[in-house]
């Protein structure tokens, strides 16, 4: 294993008290050894310090960052990235949990791969429940677990933007000196995944690993469930990131496709404003449609 490249794995912890140390646990389990595990805890106002601290005590070695203050996860993710030492990053939500060989497929895509300028290796994830029930897969699988249709592999960029490709963000590995080139995450954003994705690439490629490598929560507060909430203040600041992520997207467009494509996202966004009763948002939305299309 020592000449096999460092991974750091990013454990971000919120209020993740039940599911902290099955997270953490699923780190150290992994069969690629070469491996540093940083955990960070945002302020939890649950008993999520207390469960990390205590099982800390087995494992001293572990760098630990406890938030005075609630930051969020993309500040919280890039407070951490700052002692990470190794050539490839996971971020991992200290509710999920990586399957055994996960670290293990992604290191020997990245080294194997035959595509050029790779920067983020991804694969399939198994939803499970608050209670580890089997929920669904990420992407649709057949009987041995292999995908029915394969997702976007190579230049992406132009399919994340409208949407018709969709990445599985927790069961990813980034190449550091690509987060190092980009600053992290975008600190204004109160989700860090789609700006991330389209920024990387722009100028990279991507591959994906028909292996389900990751058991994803699916919890009253995940992100995923926040999008349509009405009236929600959360809902707000998540759709209003997304409105960020999307003008930034367009000064990074170089063709008319690649307006279309962003075009067709403006317009389920829209769409989402109407249906949350933000009108503000919807109304910002104009000048940009008007921007695509003219």
């Amino acid at each position: 294993m020592q000449n096999l490249p460092l991974v750091s794995i990013i454990c971000l912890c919120y209020n993740h008290e039940q599911f902290v140390v099955e997270s953490l646990h699923s780190v150290l389990n992994q069969s690629y050894k070469n491996i540093e595990l940083i955990i960070a805890d945002d302020c939890s106002n649950d008993a999520s310090k207390k469960a990390i601290t205590k099982w800390l005590e087995n494992y001293p070695e572990i760098k630990f960052i406890s938030n005075e203050i609630n930051l969020g996860n993309t500040k919280t993710f890039n407070k951490a990235l700052k002692f990470a030492k190794g050539d490839y990053v996971i971020d991992l939500a200290a509710d999920d949990v990586l399957l055994p060989n996960c670290v293990e497929q992604q290191i020997a895509t990245f080294l194997n791969s035959e595509i050029k300028n790779l920067a983020i290796v991804y694969g399939n994830a198994e939803i499970i429940s608050e209670n580890n029930a089997h929920l669904r897969y990420y992407y649709d699988v057949n009987t041995e677990n292999k995908v029915l249709k394969k997702p976007a592999t190579g230049d992406i960029y132009s399919s994340i933007l409208g949407q018709s490709c969709m990445i599985c963000s927790v069961s990813s590995m980034v190449k550091r000196e690509v987060l190092d080139e980009l600053n992290g995450y975008d600190e204004n954003l109160a989700y860090e995944d789609l700006d991330l994705w389209i920024r990387v690439a722009r100028n990279y490629n991507f591959e994906f690993i028909d292996s389900v490598l990751i058991q994803k929560r699916e919890l009253e507060n995940s992100l995923g469930n926040q999008f349509y909430r009405k009236l929600s203040s959360r809902t707000r600041k998540i759709n209003h990131s997304t409105y960020l992520i999307i003008k930034k997207a367009i000064a990074l467009n170089k063709t008319k496709a690649e307006n279309k494509a962003v075009l067709k996202r403006v317009h389920q966004e829209m769409v989402k404003a109407q249906k949350t009763y933000n009108f503000g948002l919807f109304i910002k939305y104009i000048p940009l449609e008007l921007k695509l299309r003219f």
